[in-house]
């Protein structure tokens, strides 16, 4: 009898709290949220005409139909999982590994062709290291301001714009430290890139 009756306790117990914190808490904490920051709650959607586009959260890729690299527009960081949310991860190449020397030096090839035809100045050593390096998650929306004032020379060259104009566009879109002292500046490349197709409209 004592032994039903614990049954019948521990089983009520798991009900009401399978109700109260599987379906009553995250309801509450959803409407919440819906409420207090709706953007925020849905992935930070960047939309245009209507339409979804990205998010101010995950890296684009800006390539041509061939793969390349879309030269009117400024490039993100390399990304371990092609910049798809559902699969993000880090590279894991030390300093040390092999693979990793093969892929920093392919990607830092990659980076000097793409831009020392517009910065004949540009050598290996002035490439910033978030140009050639992945992100922890694989899918950082930012580059370093260094990294977006090397792009902007290809940027002004391509579309016929100002290096100023360009510049100007860089610092309006660059987010400053957490809390001002946490991490380091970051220049978020979508919304940098949907502010320069405006300009060159």
């Amino acid at each position: 009898m004592k032994l039903t009756k614990e049954l019948a306790t521990a089983a009520i117990a798991i009900l009401v709290l399978t109700v109260v914190l599987g379906l009553a808490y995250p309801l509450v904490m959803t409407g919440i949220a819906q409420v207090a920051f709706p953007n925020k709650a849905n992935g930070s959607q960047i939309k245009v005409d209507g339409k979804v586009i990205g998010s101010s959260l995950i890296a684009k890729a800006f390539t041509l139909k061939g793969g390349k690299p879309d030269p009117r527009y400024f490039q993100p960081r390399p990304s371990q999982t092609d910049y798809s949310a559902t699969s993000t991860a880090f590279s894991n190449r030390g300093p040390n590994s092999a693979v990793g020397r093969f892929f920093y030096r392919d990607a830092l090839a990659a980076y000097l062709d793409l831009e020392r035809k517009y910065d004949p100045g540009l050598t290996a050593a002035n490439v910033p290291v978030d140009a050639v390096t992945t992100s922890g998650s694989g899918v950082d929306p930012h580059i370093s301001k260094a990294n977006a004032r090397i792009q902007a020379h290809r940027i002004a060259a391509v579309r016929g714009l100002p290096l100023a104009t360009v510049d100007k566009l860089i610092d309006q879109h660059t987010d400053g430290r957490f809390l001002g002292v946490l991490g380091e500046p970051g220049v978020n490349v979508l919304e940098l890139n949907l502010a320069l197709d405006k300009e060159a409209r």
